[in-house]
């Protein structure tokens, strides 16, 4: 199982965890309500695991200018 990292707004990819070993618990996915889990995890066929997240990059941009949080896809 690998488990992919994405910036939810650019799509540019922050890392990889590639282990068989590892455990949703131990990635802290059982925080998460069902509601969030749907939003933030994305399970693939094959068994891996898409995450959506925010880049460093995406977030000094919605902190500078709150109001790209108000559209779609607003660092596209």
């Amino acid at each position: 199982m690998a488990v992919n990292y994405i910036c939810r707004h650019c799509k540019t990819s922050i890392g990889s965890i590639t282990t068989e070993e590892i455990t949703e618990h131990q990635l802290g996915f059982h925080f998460l309500t069902p509601e969030e889990r749907s939003d933030i995890i994305a399970y693939d066929p094959s068994g891996d695991v898409t995450v959506k997240v925010v880049c460093d990059y995406c977030r000094e941009a919605l902190d500078a200018n709150p109001e790209l949080a108000l559209v779609s896809s607003p660092l596209q």
